[in-house]
């Protein structure tokens, strides 16, 4: 069985969440808002605007000790 490729975020960095406007520092979510839009957030405002993770509703990222965002839940991995 293959090992999965990890998925990177390739946009520019996040600074802020787009909620709150609180800074990013080591984990973020890429996901659909009850408000409708999509937007880069921190796990708080993640866990009480977002739509959940998965395949159209988000991706959560951490920071690596490399300073890239790697995926690690939702979307397809």
């Amino acid at each position: 069985m293959s090992k999965p490729t990890e998925k990177f975020w390739l946009s520019g960095t996040p600074e802020h969440c787009d909620v709150c406007g609180l800074p990013i520092v080591d984990t973020f979510i890429d996901g659909a808002t009850r408000f409708g839009p999509w937007g880069c957030v921190c796990p708080t405002c993640h866990g009480l605007d977002g739509r959940g993770l998965g395949i159209g509703r988000g991706q959560k990222y951490v920071k690596t000790v490399g300073g890239r965002w790697r995926q690690v839940e939702g979307g397809a991995r």
